[in-house]
Formats: C-alpha cells, sequence, structure tokens
C-alpha cells in the first residue's frame, strides 16, 4: 500500500537536504544559459582551502546533507579532492557537477578514493551539435560522453542534467533515451531560469503552456523508463504529480523516482541553499539574493536565522496567485523566476497556466 503524502510540517522543511556549494566560478566552458556567467578564470576572492574546510564543518553541524560541489567546473579546483575525501569523513553525502569534459581515469579514480556518491553531467542536445552550440565549446559532447564512460569503468555512479529550452525542447524524449543507453541512473530536467548568461537568451524561455506540457510528457515516463526523474526548477510538476494521481484514482502512484513524491517544489530556503565562490549564502544559485556572508557569520546561524530563508519558510507569505493556491504548499512556484520577473522573490510564478482552484478538493 503506497503511503498517503501529507503536507509537510514547516520545521521538517527547514531541516537542511541539500546545499550547493560554487567550489569555484572558473569554467573551460561558456555554456548559454550559465547563471554564474562563469568563464576561463582565476576569479578573485574564492574560499581558500582553510575556510572550505571550516565551511564544511558547520554544514556538518546541521546534519547530514548532500553536499554538490559544483562551479563553474569543479575539476578545476586543485583541492576538491581533499575538500571532497573531509566532507565524507564528517558524514556528509559528497556529490559533484562537472561538465565530464575534463574527467580523466585518474581523477575518476579520486572520485570513488574521496567518496564522491554521484556525479552529475549535462546533457543539453541529443546530438553533438546541438549539444556544443548550447554549451559554447566544440568537443564538449563527445568530451562528456568520454568523462562519462571513464566514470563508468571507475564505478561511480552518473546521472544526466537537461536544461530545457525552446532549441532543444523536440529533443527531451532522444536526451533521456540516450541517458538510459549511456548507463545513467537517473534523469533530471531543469527549466531554464533567466540569470546570468540566461538573461539574454530569454527568448529560447519556453511559454507556460509548453512548460505544463513538458512536465505532463515527464510523468508518464516514471512507468516507462529505469531512470530515477526529477524535475528541478520546475515546481509545477509536484503540482502534476497530485493532479495526475487524483485523475487515476490513486492517492499516490507513484514510486519515488528521486524522491519526488516526499520532496516539494521550490526548495530555495527550506530544505535547500546554495553558497557561492566567496561564501556567499543564497536561497538557490538563480536566486541573486544575499542571505548571509559565511567568511563573517556562521552558516547554521544564516541558515536558521536569515529573514529570506524565514520568509520562504511559510508558504504563507506567498503573493498572487501563488498566495492563493491550493498547492503552494507542495509547489511554490519558482521565487527566482518571480524576483527575475518582479525585483520580489514572494511574487506570484510568471510561468505557470494554472488557475487556483481549478482542483475541487483540498491538497493532502
Amino acid at each position: 500500500m503506497t503511503p498517503k503524502l501529507h503536507q509537510h510540517d514547516e520545521n521538517e522543511e527547514a531541516s537542511l537536504r541539500l546545499v550547493a556549494w560554487e567550489t569555484t566560478r572558473n569554467c573551460n566552458l561558456s555554456c548559454k544559459h550559465c547563471r554564474a556567467s562563469a568563464t576561463k578564470g582565476p576569479y578573485t576572492g574564492e574560499l581558500d582551502t582553510q575556510a572550505s574546510i571550516r565551511l564544511l564543518d558547520q554544514i556538518a553541524l546541521l546534519g547530514k546533507p548532500i553536499v554538490i560541489l559544483t562551479g563553474g567546473e569543479p575539476l578545476l579546483r586543485p583541492d576538491i579532492f581533499e575538500l571532497a575525501s573531509y566532507g565524507t569523513n564528517k558524514g556528509l553525502r559528497m556529490v559533484m557537477a562537472p561538465n565530464g569534459t575534463l574527467i580523466t581515469k585518474s581523477n575518476a579514480k579520486q572520485m570513488v578514493d574521496s567518496g564522491i556518491k554521484r556525479i552529475s553531467i549535462s546533457i543539453d542536445g541529443a546530438t553533438k551539435e546541438s549539444h556544443d552550440s548550447f554549451r559554447g565549446v566544440s568537443g564538449a559532447f563527445e568530451g562528456a560522453l568520454n568523462g562519462i564512460e571513464l566514470v563508468k569503468e571507475a564505478g561511480v555512479e552518473f546521472q544526466i542534467n537537461t536544461t530545457i529550452t525552446q532549441s532543444n525542447l523536440d529533443q527531451i524524449a532522444r536526451i533521456q533515451e540516450l541517458a538510459v543507453k549511456l548507463g545513467a541512473v537517473a534523469h533530471h530536467i531543469f527549466l531554464l531560469v533567466p540569470t546570468g548568461r540566461g538573461k539574454y537568451i530569454l527568448d529560447q524561455e519556453i511559454s507556460a503552456k509548453e512548460y505544463e506540457h513538458t512536465l505532463n510528457w515527464f510523468y508518464d515516463q516514471r512507468e516507462k523508463t529505469p531512470l530515477q526523474l526529477k524535475a528541478t526548477c520546475a515546481p509545477h510538476y509536484y503540482r502534476i504529480l497530485r493532479q495526475r494521481a487524483k485523475k487515476e484514482g490513486n492517492t499516490v502512484t507513484f514510486k519515488t523516482h528521486g524522491l519526488d513524491a516526499v520532496t516539494r517544489g521550490c526548495l530555495g530556503g527550506t530544505g535547500f541553499c546554495f553558497i557561492s565562490h566567496k561564501g556567499i549564502v543564497q536561497p538557490c544559485g538563480f536566486l541573486q539574493l544575499n542571505c548571509g556572508d559565511i567568511t563573517k557569520t556562521s552558516f547554521a546561524d544564516i541558515w536558521k536565522n536569515s529573514e529570506p530563508f524565514k520568509l520562504l519558510r511559510d508558504a504563507n507569505n506567498l503573493k498572487g496567485k501563488c498566495g492563493k493556491c491550493e498547492f503552494k504548499k507542495v509547489c511554490g512556484g519558482c521565487r527566482a523566476r518571480a524576483y527575475e520577473a518582479t525585483n520580489d522573490f514572494l511574487a506570484e510564478e510568471p510561468l505557470c497556466s494554472y488557475q487556483p482552484g481549478s482542483h475541487k478538493r483540498q491538497v493532502v
């Protein structure tokens, strides 16, 4: 018997489950959608090894969350495996988000030795032409596939991430087929959030109608693919999960692919946060709100007491359509898209076609 979904306790939501740490902004690619507008550095003011170790100590005081070592390109940071090992020894679940092109037999083994549990590699096109165009560097597709083969040989679990835009919307099914063929354990889709270089491809953002259609298609794949599926920066998916389950006559019919049935839409500031290369804490990498500086204030203090985090933890603070929506506690709308559109991170999500009240029964 499948457990009934329940509304989340606010204190439970505020427990730290996932941290994305931009270990460096330095990168060897020049992706069109890059949140950080990352490019070849070096960048000044990045946390040094000792400051990074202190940060991992502080994260560990709040539990044992997943820590994503991201960038830029994390493999360009010389001490990345020292930090991964340290986090592993503190009981943190260390994962990494390289672009794949710099993976070698040697550093794939270092991933295993340092306790990296999983890596994510982005594939944003079903062909080398489309992926390389998106990534801004010729050879990025072949480099990513080569990196995947090397981590497979080393025994490192990997997932495929895909940012969905107008340019690849018609390729998503083929990208998912490629993920299966490559031996990925999961496919995570990301809906473009227009920040960083993403602002300059705003015309590539899919419409609210396409958004809804894509997420319903993604839901339909759950029983058709061996992959764990998760939609990120796509909080409406968690509304669709409930709507489709009810329509199919079940309280919940899902396997917990990627924990999709036991999480919620926008996790920014609730179960998740982002830490920049300089130690600035944000609700997520796309929501450019300075919630505190770990070089001046303890991470635990920022996580527990930052005013934006407190506001984000109570769905009753949401405004406009989101504030009236019966799904606000399981969706929440993308706070970063709201902020980019209105300069108010509590405003209604601009890319949502759902009208509150269309779903007759209160969400449980």
